[in-house]
């Protein structure tokens, strides 16, 4: 199930009674309520994160949607949040020169604080420097006491002052050297270098450290793209199409696209444009029946029915029925009624189905989500080695289950938002080893000019996030023989 624009699914924790997005404003002198700030929502979610597990996307966008911050100030909370998630090792090996009792001492919040404080002092050129110390020390005197105010401010300003010095040390090792310049575990640093090489490997850390385009699919069966895009012209968006997909718009300008009339009325859906390959690998042709087997949220569901353009079934399938209604809600928003939403678990499609019964079938399977860092921070530091080997027994298993479901000469499509190669191509690899019935199909024009990243893999097409700035993904095109 791997997502698109999103920054992840799995359900945030409760926020604790009286946190500072929960109320939206505090109380200041004489009682009076006043509004909470940018830094003050970015500090209480970077707080929950780190002490209660909840995903920064879904904790940010509640706590944004409660407090009312103008659109600028919003913009900044989100930078805070995800900058420092992002940032977060190499921020802590920094500030640990400057904390004489060292970071794990503080309170969560302080440190949390020290953070997000650092994060502008030496990543954001934009914000005046004694705009971030002056509000970090205030907040500081509201949520404890004058020591605490005291070191936050004398923390940050001897950051300040030995700025110019505060350099990765060129003598590291290249894996420590990558893993602590670009912030991310060793481990997994160590994985990419293994597999792409070393140049490849920090050209992925340094493009998932980059903010994430914002894409676009044109719903075809409303209008075109070249429509689409002179009404965004008109209105003086600043958008271009896209490179990579003939049915995405890259928009550079133009605030969040899921709350235009354009989403409103069905003409668009928000999706990254890697995303948009698949439904061009699956290939659909009018009269077809199409079986999705973990749909949610929807958007490869609906890009399929927009190319079946009103002629044939697919059939959406998730493990999750509020997950099986987000696939609804986008196929009735697109007005796409050939889209059947159903519920169950994925691996046992084949007892539900009759054999032989589909045209073509996509498992978007679930995966580690590597390739999607830029969009999730959370995950490189969440991860671990072994849910790697995991989720790919699983992904195995899924194809098996659903390889008769195939009928002769169709194709199944099997695509990931991963980088890592035990879940991309050794996955498939195996389940051509144990298909002989199966093998892999020509490629689609779309793939095919993907240059480097459809010769990547000996099977399939790898997509890493740098190639064109969009997710990492890998997508495989099996035929079944007969």
């Amino acid at each position: 199930m791997s997502s698109s624009q999103n920054r992840g699914n799995k359900p945030a924790n409760k926020p604790k009674t009286g946190s500072a997005p929960q109320r939206a404003k505090q109380k200041g002198a004489g009682g009076l309520q006043r509004p909470v700030t940018a830094r003050e929502v970015a500090l209480e979610v970077l707080t929950q994160v780190e002490e209660e597990g909840a995903y920064s996307n879904l904790q940010l966008n509640s706590a944004l949607q409660r407090s009312n911050l103008s659109g600028a100030d919003a913009g900044l909370a989100t930078e805070l949040v995800y900058g420092t998630i992002s940032r977060l090792s190499t921020i802590d090996y920094f500030l640990g020169q400057f904390v004489a009792k060292g970071l794990g001492k503080l309170q969560p919040w302080v440190r949390n604080l020290l953070r997000l404080s650092f994060y502008q002092l030496y990543y954001l050129d934009r914000i005046p420097a004694h705009a971030a110390v002056n509000e970090a020390v205030n907040i500081a005197k509201k949520k404890g006491h004058q020591g605490i105010s005291g070191m936050v401010n004398g923390v940050l300003r001897s950051v300040l002052r030995r700025k110019e010095e505060l350099q990765i040390p060129a003598d590291l090792p290249p894996l420590k050297r990558i893993a602590l310049e670009y912030a991310y575990p060793e481990w997994l640093v160590g994985r990419w270098i293994k597999e792409y090489g070393e140049a490849e490997a920090e050209a992925i850390c340094r493009a998932n450290n980059e903010p994430p385009s914002v894409s676009v699919r044109v719903n075809r069966t409303k209008l075109s793209r070249e429509e689409l895009l002179e009404r965004m012209r008109q209105r003086g968006l600043d958008a271009e199409p896209s490179p990579v997909s003939e049915d995405g718009i890259l928009v550079r300008s133009g605030g969040n696209m899921a709350h235009t009339d354009w989403y409103q009325e069905g003409m668009l859906s928000v999706q990254d444009e890697s995303s948009m390959l698949v439904a061009d690998a699956v290939d659909p042709r009018p009269g077809m029946k199409v079986l999705d087997c973990c749909a949610a949220p929807g958007g490869k569901s609906c890009h399929i029915a927009e190319k079946l353009n009103g002629s044939g079934e697919v059939i959406a399938n998730d493990v999750y029925p509020h997950k099986a209604k987000l696939v609804e809600s986008q196929a009735e928003r697109l007005d796409l009624d050939i889209v059947r939403s159903t519920t169950g678990d994925a691996l046992e499609l084949a007892a539900r189905y009759a054999p032989e019964s589909f045209d073509r079938i996509l498992l978007d399977a679930p995966c580690s989500g590597l390739g999607v860092i830029r969009r999730k921070p959370d995950l490189k530091w969440a991860k671990q080695p072994e849910d790697i080997t995991d989720i790919a027994e699983l992904q195995l298993k899924l194809l098996d289950g659903v390889a008769g479901l195939l009928r002769p000469g169709g194709v199944l499509v099997y695509s990931t938002c991963t980088i890592e190669k035990r879940e991309n191509m050794q996955v498939v690899q195996a389940f051509l080893d144990k298909h002989p019935e199966y093998a892999e199909a020509d490629q689609v024009q779309a793939l095919n000019e993907l240059g480097e990243a459809r010769t990547r893999a000996a099977v399939g097409t790898q997509i890493l996030p740098q190639d064109f700035h969009s997710d990492g993904f890998y997508i495989a095109r099996l035929v079944k023989l007969g």
